[in-house]
């Protein structure tokens, strides 16, 4: 039993000794069928959630009424449920009812993929009613069940059967694959926070490249905002070699591969409800890998980008095609490092001495004058100190 697991088992024994039924279930069972790292354990278990409460000394209420109560033990924490059945799910999102019951079995017939839908008891035995394990075997995912009633209990599960596609490499069973052409509409129900946390996760996928082909001959794209009617975009975007980049470097990559400006693209950015930064931190990459696309960094853009942003374009640059490589990367971020300035904090004078030294009220010269006391630092023109920025503005009479 893996170390994760082990940790775990004084919460499982602690609800076997007041007399319930628990295992460890989900996603935690899989990867280690799978010898992917371990993430969250999460425990099914016979209890009601006042029962577990008052088992353990540390609690969280997390979805209590949904029987889900977070245990603290030893520095972990382990989300542990009450066994559950689902009904009536109106909104294609979240169960009208939820009936807490005493089988495992029932528990997991309610899950969205067989090979999320196994457990696991304290001495490592699987339990696995709908063939998790034999579709791991087979690297194929496939609904607990009809697929056309899983998707539509949650229509987001048509996104997670891409999303495993790129995490894990498994092919989606014939189906399950029918009933997500079928269904694909359902996802106009769903949020679109729920969307992006899905499709960010696909993005990180080392098979990222065969979900979105899954997302674009199944029609989920459509309903993905700013995508639909860009199959010949994304077609585009996924003959690029993106093997080195991030989720966030991927999303440059598809803007630039959609073709939009700055403007455009902050719209599209925020049609996914991106936050600020975010959007920020996107269209700046842009705008370099844009630039780099065309021509070699200058000293004051190097400058002005800073040494997480270079690397970021040198990727992004590479996986277009472009003038780049490992070396590259390393020439530019040397070229960096050897700047005499990396802040503007770091430049010996600020708008405060040019005032000063002007004898008249701040505007926007002093914003011009001041860049070009900088350009000059990082050009190698002029020595980053206080008399001689002062002799050297009073030379080119800016002062």
């Amino acid at each position: 039993m893996e170390k994760p697991f082990k940790e775990a088992l004084p919460v499982l024994d602690a609800i076997h000794k007041a007399g319930h039924e628990a295992y460890f279930v989900g996603g935690s069972v899989r990867d280690m069928i799978v010898s992917r790292p371990i993430g969250d354990i999460d425990i099914a278990t016979s209890a009601r959630p006042e029962q577990i409460k008052g088992i353990f000394a540390k609690t969280v209420d997390i979805g209590i009424e949904h029987g889900t109560v977070l245990v603290l033990y030893k520095g972990n924490s382990y989300e542990v449920t009450t066994y559950r059945t689902e009904s009536g799910y109106a909104d294609f999102r979240r169960p009208d009812k939820v009936e807490f019951v005493t089988s495992l079995h029932e528990d997991l017939k309610r899950r969205d993929f067989t090979i999320n839908a196994m457990a696991m008891d304290r001495n490592g035995n699987l339990i696995d009613p709908f063939g998790g394990k034999e579709d791991i075997a087979g690297r194929e995912i496939r609904t607990v069940g009809d697929p056309a009633d899983r998707f539509g209990e949650d229509a987001l599960r048509m996104m997670r059967a891409a999303r495993f596609v790129s995490q894990l490499g498994f092919k989606i069973e014939k189906a399950t694959f029918a009933s997500l052409k079928k269904s694909n509409s359902l996802l106009r129900h769903i949020a679109v926070e729920r969307k992006r946390a899905e499709f960010e996760k696909l993005l990180g996928g080392k098979w990222r490249k065969e979900a979105l082909h899954i997302m674009i001959r199944t029609g989920m794209i459509e309903y993905l905002p700013g995508l639909s009617g860009k199959e010949a975009d994304l077609e585009a975007f996924l003959m690029l070699d993106d093997r080195n980049l991030t989720s966030d470097e991927m999303w440059v990559l598809l803007l630039y591969c959609l073709g939009f400006e700055k403007q455009e693209a902050e719209t599209f950015l925020r049609s996914w409800k991106m936050s600020n930064r975010q959007i920020a931190w996107l269209t700046r990459l842009l705008f370099y890998m844009k630039e780099r696309m065309s021509s070699d960094w200058d000293v004051t853009l190097l400058f002005e980008a800073g040494k997480e942003a270079i690397a970021a374009t040198e990727r992004l640059v590479g996986a277009a095609g472009g003038n780049s490589d490992d070396q590259t990367m390393e020439r530019w971020l040397s070229t960096y490092e050897k700047l005499p300035i990396k802040d503007k904090k770091e430049l010996s004078v600020s708008g405060g001495d040019i005032i000063r030294w002007e004898g008249k009220n701040g505007g926007p010269w002093v914003k011009e004058k001041l860049a070009a006391v900088e350009r000059a630092v990082l050009l190698g023109v002029l020595e980053n100190n206080e008399a001689k920025i002062k002799e050297w503005l009073a030379k080119c009479n800016r002062i």
